[in-house]
């Protein structure tokens, strides 16, 4: 994606939404993959995912911050290219087997059940997890919720 792009996606989103900062925030996909990026990207148009979560070990590897209440986020799609914009609204870090089933119902995977959360995250982090040893039951997650501000999908 160029900063042309992200410039553009953004006069778009605070022409729509002119309570958007003025800077343009940082974009990230959701999920490890172009499908998976593509798929919940999806579930949060859809207003079905209004959660993320993320390993603290693998914020901590990669040098981001954990997010704030009221940070506004861009939301990438698989191919990189801005598509939604959400913001923050609420930050809450336990334990793996501390998720609660709010929480896991409000990213919108699966059957949205907290056994089908632990499931879907445990393989997720076992596999793309950058932290020492990728996943472990005591594992600190970053469980974030957010609000769809803006949305610009496939095409506009």
């Amino acid at each position: 994606m160029t900063d042309a792009i992200l410039e553009r996606f953004w006069t778009n989103a605070r022409r729509a939404v002119p309570t958007l900062p003025e800077a343009v925030p940082e974009a990230w996909a959701i999920g490890a993959t172009e499908s998976q990026a593509d798929e919940l990207l999806a579930l949060v148009l859809e207003g079905v995912k209004t959660g993320t979560a993320a390993a603290m070990q693998d914020l901590l590897a990669d040098g981001e911050a954990v997010p704030k209440v009221g940070q506004v986020s861009v939301i990438l799609d698989g191919r990189d290219q801005p598509r939604a914009v959400i913001v923050t609204t609420a930050v809450e870090i336990v334990p793996f087997t501390e998720v609660s089933a709010e929480h896991a119902r409000s990213e919108g995977e699966g059957d949205r059940t907290l056994a089908a959360w632990h499931e879907i995250h445990e393989e997720f982090w076992r596999e793309h997890g950058r932290g020492a040893d990728g996943f472990s039951e005591d594992m600190l997650v970053v469980c974030e919720r957010f609000r769809l501000m803006y949305a610009q999908w496939p095409h506009t």
